[in-house]
């Protein structure tokens, strides 16, 4: 950072955390806790609490299904919809292994103590064993590897169950039924849908199958989730494509969540959520209109999509922009001009050739597109960060209701963030990505935006790189040994991983 003389501050002289004090004495905790308001967990008698949890969830369906995990004496909600726990036999039972799930009322809090009070101690949300996608069961084991090639972390891991896009009363399931009810409605029902396919995939289906050049940068490490050199999570929906089309469908949206190692601010997660749609024609649809089939597929694509952006913006002024994608030729992006700006909405195009003949569909042609659900319910919403999303405050989730597309979202929390700085001088291999990611796993969603402030090189070709770290949470106020503490393990760990020279 620039002092008011113009030369660039150390480190060590603009960040000074408060020492690191003693820790304080655990308060001992009592016998049974609260999963307010329902259910009593008897930490010492799981069996019991299976069975009160199974009446429970049978009188009770509409609510989320979420498993418990004990956490040393307290049993805890863990907030993973629609996934299965396994506990190990020290828990349950001897030589066998005992899955439940209990469904509970969706809540700002794990249990009796407040959201403040677990990160003060330092509690971090458990993660579950096992998940499953379509009948496929997932073991963290699966996902998070003792491999040189794997880079996905636990916090990553920790998301695969979520999936946002099912739950009917969140934003982003609300945008996909608004969507889904546009294309049953214009093309009565001929469109497959699919939003359970298992996000780890083969390199072959993410990056071969869809025409991604061999030195393409999304291939590389530093933009994608390798579980094995062979293995990745799906960095887009288009990695179903292929397949899809070789099973024999022919119209179909595929809708999931997607990963990639990215930035961090208010628009970019590193876990988002997709839709992709696809449309295949057959010769005498085009023949009887007298045009060329890439023509005829191009036209019908715009007439599609300006439909869709008709349902869910309104009346808006449209404009098509030429692009380049792999799998498209010709490509587009579509933009709209709301609330007095330019906004793209999604890419599109009409599908490479060589994709339909790998497939066994040489005489076709089809159409193709993808679409960001966060980036249109941030804007038909008004959420004004990313974070939001996952957030199961009851003041964020509260304002959603099944349907009801567009509902502008109340602002609740006003609390200030904390920056800090942080310098040093980097080396060949180092990406702000790789530091994102380790900021993320310190700091999770309280890291609210990493941002370069600074860089030179001095005169013996060293590159000096100043960063500013926001810290926020979006539900109540950080206090500064919580932030002295975050930045402490930050430094620690970007000195001892990225093999970097702190200043």
């Amino acid at each position: 950072m620039r002092n008011q003389t113009g030369h660039v501050t150390r480190d060590s002289e603009r960040f000074k955390p408060t020492p690191r004090g003693k820790k304080k004495k655990k308060r001992n905790l009592t016998r049974s806790v609260l999963i307010r308001p329902y259910l009593l967990v008897d930490p010492l008698n799981l069996d019991a609490t299976l069975n009160a949890a199974k009446r429970y969830s049978t009188a009770n369906p509409e609510y989320y299904q979420r498993p418990f995990s004990r956490v040393k004496s307290v049993a805890m909600a863990v907030p993973l919809a629609q996934t299965t726990l396994l506990f190990r036999t020290s828990l349950l039972s001897r030589n066998a292994l005992r899955s439940f799930t209990t469904c509970i009322p969706s809540s700002s809090s794990s249990s009796s103590y407040s959201s403040s009070e677990l990160h003060r101690k330092k509690w971090r949300q458990p993660v579950a064993s096992v998940l499953e996608f379509g009948g496929v069961k997932i073991g963290r084991e699966d996902v998070v590897r003792d491999d040189p090639t794997n880079n996905v972390p636990d916090s990553i891991f920790s998301r695969l169950g979520m999936q946002l896009h099912r739950r009917d009363q969140h934003p982003i399931g609300i945008l996909k039924n608004a969507i889904y009810e546009y294309f049953d409605t214009s093309y009565s029902n001929t469109f497959d849908k699919f939003d359970n396919l298992c996000p780890i995939v083969s390199v072959k289906q993410n990056f071969d199958d869809v025409l991604v050049p061999a030195d393409h940068v999304s291939r590389s490490y530093n933009d994608t989730y390798y579980i094995d050199s062979q293995t990745v999570l799906r960095c887009h929906t288009s990695a179903h494509q292929a397949e899809l089309l070789r099973k024999g469908h022919t119209h179909f949206l595929v809708t999931g969540d997607v990963y990639r190692r990215d930035s961090i601010d208010s628009t970019h997660y590193p876990v988002f959520h997709q839709m992709e749609g696809v449309r295949v024609f057959q010769p005498d649809e085009w023949e009887a209109s007298g045009m060329d089939a890439t023509s005829y597929a191009a036209e019908d694509l715009k007439k599609c999509l300006e439909g869709l952006a008709r349902h869910l913006f309104g009346a808006v002024e449209m404009r098509w922009i030429d692009a380049y994608f792999p799998f498209t030729n010709p490509s587009f992006e579509l933009e709209i001009y709301f609330k007095e700006k330019w906004l793209e909405v999604l890419g599109c195009g009409v599908m490479e050739q060589e994709i339909l003949k790998r497939a066994g569909r040489v005489n076709n042609v089809a159409w193709a597109f993808g679409l960001g659900l966060e980036r249109l319910a941030m804007v038909l919403f008004d959420i004004p960060d990313i974070r939001l999303f996952w957030s199961n405050d009851e003041r964020f989730t509260s304002q959603f209701s099944k349907g009801q597309l567009g509902i502008k979202f109340k602002p609740f929390s006003k609390y200030p963030p904390c920056y800090k700085d942080m310098s040093f001088w980097i080396n060949e291999s180092f990406t702000e990505n790789n530091l994102c990611e380790i900021v993320r796993g310190v700091a999770g969603d309280l890291a609210e935006e990493v941002l370069l402030i600074d860089n030179f090189t001095n005169k013996k070709g060293m590159t000096s790189h100043c960063y500013r770290i926001a810290y926020r949470s979006m539900e109540r106020s950080l206090t500064d040994e919580e932030i002295n503490e975050l930045q402490w393990n930050v430094r620690d760990q970007v000195q001892s991983k990225l093999n970097v020279v702190l200043r």
